[in-house]
């Protein structure tokens, strides 16, 4: 792929964020009056965080990352998009949390930030826009403590197999290198008058496993679901509260996975 594929993105990912802000997916004004944004899948995964210190990867306009914060973690989010950062220090600043947000590409992290954490999270629609994963859990060791928790969750390498009606697959599951595509409007708002280019990987499962693994780090736990808890795919209906399945799939595939792992 060539070089420019970050720039590519870092475009598209600004061109998202006010849509994404005025969406009805992201529910800004509840988020506002006290929601938390994060799921019971990953908040389940990541139980008491009062006084952790957490680094969040690719954490967009920051809603999850001040969400910790009011959890009482010491957050620090990370995205490529300078649009979304600035966001998202508004909004932290708005709600009068702590949460510190810094504009980098995840890969270039260590040239700008010095410190370790308690935990690393990253969460939904992460790692497909990463085309080297060795790279990528390089940064995750790295900024971890000795003991301490990286908390992964992903959509499924299986949801990327189908083509966006999921009638067919169309994709290959195993990273078979960049993905070009053209998207009018977004996950959060179709109707959105957007048509941006941007370059995706898929990741198989050996590939992420392989990638952690070969670091300083062990697994814990990893589990996989048969749905997804956000509303962002073609023929969704909703089964309860913040779980949506294909319709036509049913239960009969998993749509989202979930890794901790521990620093040695």
């Amino acid at each position: 792929m060539s070089q420019d594929y970050f720039e590519i993105n870092k475009k598209s990912w600004d061109a998202r964020v006010e849509p994404h802000l005025n969406s009805e997916f992201y529910e800004l004004e509840a988020f506002k009056a006290g929601k938390n944004s994060l799921k019971q899948i990953e908040l389940a995964l990541l139980g008491d965080v009062s006084g952790k210190k957490i680094l969040h990867l690719q954490c967009h306009f920051g809603q999850d990352s001040i969400s910790l914060s009011r959890m009482g973690a010491n957050v620090t989010g990370v995205d490529l998009s300078p649009k979304a950062i600035d966001a998202a220090q508004e909004l932290a600043k708005e709600l009068e949390t702590n949460t510190q947000f810094l504009c980098c590409n995840v890969y270039d992290l260590a040239d700008i930030l010095d410190e370790k954490f308690d935990i690393v999270f990253t969460s939904y629609g992460t790692i497909g826009w990463l085309p080297d994963l060795d790279k990528w859990a390089a940064i995750v060791e790295n900024f971890l403590k000795p003991k301490g928790k990286f908390i992964f969750v992903e959509f499924h390498p299986v949801v990327w197999m189908f083509d966006d009606d999921f009638s067919k697959v169309s994709y290959n599951y195993f990273n078979s290198g960049p993905i070009i595509e053209l998207e009018e409007g977004t996950y959060a708002d179709k109707s959105a008058k957007l048509n941006n280019e941007y370059v995706m990987w898929n990741h198989d499962f050996g590939e992420v496993l392989k990638s952690l693994l070969t670091k300083n780090l062990r697994l814990l736990d990893f589990k996989e679901y048969d749905f997804s808890p956000y509303n962002c795919f073609a023929h969704t209906v909703k089964v309860a509260d913040d779980v949506y399945r294909i319709q036509h799939l049913d239960n009969k595939i998993p749509m989202v996975y979930s890794l901790v792992m521990e620093k040695n």
